[in-house]
């Protein structure tokens, strides 16, 4: 596997991935692990706001801001007319760490746990995924190959994707 610490979250909107990857990262740092997180939006976002003195910056036409203080930094890089930065830039611009938990990227080629809530009408991605190596869901699915767990069996998906990474 190219990505050996990495473990993706994927599922069809407001299918609970956030949720997942918050009790995930919650429990997994209460293991004494280090994890770091990378969340796909599928539009424009802004991690700050209009007034602050960094909006005004990036706005003036600044390609990047750094924001620091004594608690946390950020970089904020506009694209302008860059295209958007692949898989391997984001999954190689993370700080060393133990775990890196991804929302989203469901095309990309990491080993992934599907999560399907009852009112998914989609088809499921683990139907045409070999990368999906768990589902979990908060309802019985029949005739699976791969493992099922339920929402709330945080510590036993934590315990899999730790092994899946050879942490544990």
């Amino acid at each position: 596997m190219k990505y050996k610490n990495v473990f993706g979250i994927v599922g069809w909107k407001n299918s609970g991935k956030t949720t997942l990857v918050e009790s995930l990262v919650k429990y997994i740092t209460e293991q004494g692990y280090q994890v770091s997180t990378i969340k796909h939006a599928h539009h424009s976002f802004d991690i700050d706001h209009e007034g602050t003195d960094s909006f005004r910056h990036r706005k003036a036409g600044a390609k990047e801001v750094i924001l620091a203080s004594r608690k946390r930094w950020a970089l904020i890089h506009e694209l302008i007319d860059e295209p958007e930065k692949d898989f391997d830039f984001l999954v190689n611009s993370i700080s060393p760490t133990d775990l890196i938990l991804v929302e989203g990227f469901k095309e990309e080629g990491h080993n992934k746990i599907e999560v399907i809530g009852a009112e998914n009408k989609k088809i499921p991605i683990y139907q045409s995924d070999n990368g999906i190596l768990a589902i979990v869901s908060d309802y019985k699915i029949p005739d699976l190959s791969i493992p099922i767990f339920n929402l709330d069996e945080i510590s036993k998906i934590a315990d899999f994707i730790l092994k899946k990474t050879s942490l544990k």
